[in-house]
């Protein structure tokens, strides 16, 4: 007998010695065939590669994005420099084109792109999610993006560089299980961080993202893929831009235990703050109040056009200010080569506001922190005992934690954009306080309060809904009341928000992932 005990799958120890090492060798010879035989599968190589295919070509599209953002942002200013009253032109005609196209052409573009992203991975439909996610609208993001930088919009490109990384990474599932790289899902989780890691060259960050926003309310499962897709998007993007950092190298410290006063001062008014804003953006997205209102849900071109003409005239009496992402004015701040105006933070606000009910494409991620850094350049006039940049830093953080609710990606990639380790505590100490605060003053996460809306639209488009016979015609009640009022205060009561909120969320994502 071979083996003593085949529950052991040991040899007979009265064999003799050559029989013994035949044995061993040939159990060896089986483990591992049966471990080299994955590395050795050309499907499972094929679609390693795919999947990095992906990721270096949504790194690519990001950074070709970025290099056009720039570009677009110099070429507003040059022409702003020489003639300033043309904003008033530029602008109410940019908004209103973007408008027209957006909606015309290319719906699922509008906004920032990350809710859409949400909105994506909270659906078990294929059907749903091309219509948020595909490459038709990650292409038309970018131009649309363009050019609303172009007329002078306050929108940034890494909310939409999430959307394209997201648009990218979704080509790759599959509905053939044999053919499947990870599951839908997991390929929108790990684009959305690919698109944060190169946008602002924060690969960290983009793993933060991938975490703690897209997966909020449900485990994190995609590790693998999205570590892959991360590291080759950052790859990349150092291939092609170099090892950057966003705003460059900031020395500056903040004192210890003295510090704790600019800590808890930007922690607390940025919490207040961010989560004021971001109760403003999300009753604004559900209906402006009167016959504002009523002309922006009846007439969205002529809106654009009109928030475009108030967006040129606040640029027109900043200086300039407050065109564009809010980058160069932020970044001369922290250099101290420039100081931020007492009023750069609100008109900031008024202008990111005017683009968002606007729906041009754009997002709201890179403004938000030239908010954060007017508001950090606000409180250093009251601490003069402590440094600027530090301050201009904790205001980024804390602004940016309190209006997304996302503080670990917050203090992670501010300080991967800033090279400045020796901030990282007091980062992450102002990051906990804003977030704190910004719950209690808007219980609904921004990003995912925007996403739910979407989701039903998308799945409205791909199912209409059965008209209920038992019900009387239009023309029996022509006075149907409405299903939904929007909030008459943008700041009303939490409890009414986040039942308002409920109600937009599909049955399916509300059970399923848990959502508040």
């Amino acid at each position: 007998m071979l083996y003593r005990n085949r529950a052991l799958m040991s040899p007979d120890p009265k064999l003799d010695t050559p029989t013994r090492t035949r044995w061993s060798l040939s159990r060896l010879l089986r483990g591992g065939r049966r471990y080299a035989l994955p590395w050795l599968s050309l499907r499972r190589w094929r679609v390693r590669l795919l999947l990095v295919g992906a990721a270096l070509f949504a790194g690519l599209l990001a950074i070709a994005f970025a290099i056009g953002a720039e570009l677009a942002i110099e070429a507003h200013a040059g022409v702003m420099r020489e003639r300033p009253w043309l904003s008033l032109i530029v602008a109410p005609a940019g908004f209103a084109a973007l408008a027209w196209v957006s909606r015309r052409f290319f719906p699922g573009t509008e906004g920032s792109g990350i809710p859409q992203a949400i909105a994506a991975s909270l659906s078990d439909d294929g059907r749903v999610r091309k219509q948020l996610l595909s490459l038709r609208i990650a292409i038309a993001k970018v131009f649309l993006t363009l050019g609303g930088l172009l007329s002078g919009a306050s929108i940034g490109r890494e909310g939409p560089s999430i959307q394209i990384g997201a648009s990218i990474m979704h080509m790759l599932a599959s509905r053939k299980r044999h053919r499947r790289i990870a599951s839908s899902r997991d390929l929108i989780v790990a684009g959305s961080g690919a698109g944060v890691a190169a946008a602002f060259n924060t690969p960290l960050g983009g793993i933060m993202f991938a975490i703690e926003e897209m997966c909020r309310y449900r485990a994190f499962r995609a590790n693998s893929t999205t570590l892959t897709a991360v590291i080759f998007a950052g790859l990349m993007s150092l291939a092609v831009l170099g090892n950057y950092t966003y705003f460059g190298r900031t020395l500056a410290t903040i004192g210890w235990p003295d510090g704790i006063w600019p800590v808890l001062l930007c922690g607390v008014v940025g919490g207040l703050l961010g989560g004021g804003f971001s109760r403003v953006l999300i009753a604004s997205a559900r209906g402006l109040p009167g016959r504002v209102g009523v002309i922006a849900q009846t007439q969205p071109v002529r809106f654009a056009a009109f928030c475009g003409l108030l967006t040129g005239l606040i640029g027109v009496a900043s200086g300039g200010l407050t065109y564009g992402t809010g980058y160069a004015e932020s970044k001369a701040a922290l250099e101290g080569s420039a100081a931020l105006p007492m009023a750069f933070m609100l008109m900031k606000m008024a202008v990111i506001w005017l683009a968002f009910v606007s729906r041009i494409p754009g997002g709201v991620f890179a403004p938000a922190l030239a908010v954060g850094a007017g508001l950090g350049s606000d409180i250093a006039m009251l601490l003069p005992g402590e440094p600027d940049p530090a301050i201009l830093v904790l205001g980024m953080v804390a602004f940016l934690a309190a209006m997304t609710q996302t503080p670990i990606t917050s203090f992670v990639i501010v300080m991967e954009m800033t090279a400045n380790h020796q901030m990282l505590l007091p980062l992450m100490a102002t990051a906990v306080v804003a977030h704190g605060v910004s719950r209690s003053v808007a219980p609904v996460p921004l990003y995912h309060a925007l996403a739910y809306p979407w989701l039903r639209r998308a799945e409205g488009r791909v199912q209409p809904p059965v008209p209920d016979t038992a019900a009387p015609s239009t023309a029996e009640s022509p006075a149907a009341p409405a299903t939904q009022e929007a909030p008459t205060s943008p700041l009303g009561a939490a409890n009414a928000e986040t039942a308002g909120n409920m109600q937009d969320m599909p049955s399916t994502a509300r059970n399923k992932e848990g959502a508040p």
